[in-house]
């Protein structure tokens, strides 16, 4: 399998991943803090609209995927900070609409849509270089707006009153972290798809997050078990086509090794909780 890694189109697959891995770790770790992971499983389904509506109109799905997520962020979060008591239904409302906008835009679309099912449980090992640019171009974005807000984002993540108190723009940061959220979904999609986005988003983090209380490291480790999970769901992929013959996307087997890991580190912390 270490064979693998000097074939031209699995460096670019590999690249993709361990690219992805950054803006999953980075975000998925704020996400996490601040428990809204049914917010951006809210985002990540109804940005399959705007894959709908790209093979529609004929400009790129990926573009289309980002504004339609974009959107649902703004209405689930003014919804979250102001009418907090039909919240969950109005997740599930923009869920299944935004699912059912995608279907129905490529049902109407003239022609066939080749790769549809592509954004649906992800295709890495079909990610071409236009798209490993997108995603170094949304990692830019992501750094930079964490970079620059990180203490005000790590204060409504983690004490939304205090930031409040102190006079943050409490509501325009939050909507803005549901937009980079946005933004990381869309990457995830090609990677293990729309469906299994917010598994790869969260479960690093929160694996992460049982071994550190500080959101830097937190990060980092996120970022750290993401590129290993998605590596590691590669090289099964490559190793199962290549010795049985058996052909194993690796989006869920990348999404299954997070949830081994997780698994795993629930239970260490478990014999470490007896033991002290």
């Amino acid at each position: 399998m270490i064979d693998a890694l000097a074939l031209p189109f699995f460096q670019r697959v590999l690249l993709a991943g361990l690219l992805a891995s950054v803006a999953c770790g980075v975000i998925g770790s704020l996400v996490v803090a601040k428990r809204i992971s049914s917010l951006s499983g809210g985002i990540s389904h109804a940005a399959f609209g705007g894959v709908g509506l790209g093979y529609l109109l004929g400009f790129d799905p990926t573009l289309g995927a980002a504004l339609f997520g974009m959107v649902a962020g703004i209405v689930i979060g003014l919804a979250y900070r102001r009418v907090r008591s039909g919240l969950d239904m109005l997740i599930s409302m923009v869920w299944a609409v935004g699912m059912a906008l995608g279907i129905l835009f490529v049902a109407l679309a003239p022609g066939y849509a080749p790769d549809l099912t592509s954004y649906l449980f992800g295709s890495l090992l079909l990610v071409p270089w236009k798209y490993v640019a997108w995603i170094a171009a949304v990692d830019v974005v992501v750094l930079a707006g964490v970079g620059l807000l990180f203490k005000e984002l790590q204060a409504i993540a983690f004490d939304e009153e205090f930031a409040e108190v102190v006079g943050l723009p409490v509501e325009l940061l939050f909507l803005g972290l549901l937009a980079l959220t946005s933004l990381a979904v869309v990457v995830l999609m090609r990677v293990v798809g729309v469906i299994l986005a917010i598994a790869l988003l969260t479960l690093p983090a929160a694996t992460s997050r049982q071994w550190t209380r500080s959101l830097p490291p937190m990060m980092v480790g996120a970022t750290a078990l993401s590129a290993a999970c998605t590596l590691g769901g590669l090289m099964l992929s490559y190793g199962l086509a290549d010795r049985a013959a058996v052909s194993a996307p690796p989006g869920p087997l990348v999404v299954l090794l997070a949830a081994a890991a997780f698994a795993v580190s629930s239970g260490l912390q478990r014999i470490r909780g007896r033991r002290s």
